[in-house]
């Protein structure tokens, strides 16, 4: 019988904690606007280095998304977010100063 009550608990528990993470869905969103708004800035030119560094973040957060674990995925969403933006960032720079010569 301790047995059983023992597995029960262990179960609801880890349950429990399954329920209690929320689901990243806005940092997923907001890495993935981030990596398309670099794409289209031509970041993966301009800035190879930082743009493959977003890009590799954001497929890690995709994945761990699929498999549930929420806080990787949103840590790594968050890392694919700021590389993305400073990717975008130092591409539209590129082509401006490339515009003024």
């Amino acid at each position: 019988m301790n047995k059983y009550v023992l597995s029960l608990f262990v179960t609801v528990l880890i349950s429990a904690c399954g329920l209690t993470t929320a689901r990243p869905k806005l940092e997923m969103s907001m890495a993935q606007a981030a990596f398309l708004a670099a794409k289209e800035a031509k970041a993966d030119e301009k800035d190879p280095n930082t743009f493959r560094k977003a890009e590799v973040y954001y497929l890690k957060a995709k994945s761990y998304y699929r498999r549930k674990y929420f806080n990787k995925a949103k840590e790594f969403a968050l890392l694919s977010q700021k590389f993305a933006e400073r990717a975008e960032f130092t591409a539209i720079r590129k082509a401006a100063q490339d515009n003024e010569n």
